[in-house]
């Protein structure tokens, strides 16, 4: 897909009025960037509007080679050549899919409080493909509550990983946990789209080591309930046990 199209349809997506203002705690994100470790991950806070980056962390050049100030002076167009070919597509459909659940099945105050991830690869500076896997959680709105301003994070992963372009979105409840209410296979459909977004929930904080009493908790359902899940999760995947579901996740987190 040429450049211009790309732009074309991300302009439909992210279709917005044009005013935007950096608040302080924008600010704030970026200050602290001076004391964040050297690592895998990298974050850069995306204005959807201008289609710019407002801000490209340092570790950028670190995880892919590549230069933070072509990122910052030519913006997006810049790092959309930088994509597979093959991903462009799945990768725009990913960012409708997302944006059409978010402005058609979420009502204003969970807006504010969403978290979105889908994946993709870029090529670095060695001309190798790595994969991307992005969480983008929305900072400003316009004045239709369309999230404008994110902090996205990119973790990096070696590109020879075969890993299908999934979607997700996050709800951050009052009990400060992240409940799924999106979550779709863009690339294929697989064994993990029998699993339930409530499942999926599940089977997340059970490899943060909670116990059924804490995920119950968090997601404010019974013991029962969760029980009945984790159960469920075992006979739609074949397993015999939790030891042998976290074992599963563990060496395949990319599926969760």
């Amino acid at each position: 897909m040429k450049l211009n199209n790309i732009n074309v349809v991300y302009n439909e997506i992210f279709n917005s009025y044009p005013k935007v203002e950096i608040k302080e705690h924008i600010k704030k994100l970026i200050e602290l960037d001076f004391y964040y470790p050297h690592n895998t991950t990298f974050f850069c806070i995306t204005n959807t509007v201008n289609q710019n980056f407002e801000y490209v962390s340092k570790n950028f050049k670190i995880c892919t080679g590549l230069s933070k100030q072509k990122m910052l002076e030519d913006g997006m167009d810049y790092f959309w050549t930088l994509f597979h070919p093959k991903d462009i597509k799945i990768w725009l459909s990913c960012l409708n899919e997302l944006m059409t659940f978010t402005m058609n099945e979420l009502d204003d105050e969970k807006r504010k409080r969403m978290s979105y991830t889908w994946n993709y690869r870029i090529k670095n500076a060695k001309g190798k493909y790595i994969t991307i896997i992005q969480n983008t959680t929305p900072l400003q709105f316009d004045k239709d509550l369309k999230p404008i301003i994110g902090l996205a994070h990119y973790t990096v992963m070696d590109g020879d990983i075969n890993m299908d372009i999934c979607a997700s979105a996050k709800y951050l409840n009052e009990e400060n946990e992240y409940e799924t209410l999106f979550y779709k296979n863009i690339s294929s459909t697989n064994l993990l789209d029998v699993i339930s977004h409530r499942e999926r929930d599940v089977i997340r904080l059970l490899l943060s080591k909670k116990t059924s009493l804490d995920i119950a908790e968090g997601l404010n359902i019974s013991k029962h309930t969760v029980d009945t899940h984790r159960r469920n999760i075992l006979k739609k995947l074949n397993l015999s046990s939790t030891f042998e579901l976290i074992s599963y996740f563990k060496s395949n987190p990319k599926l969760i």
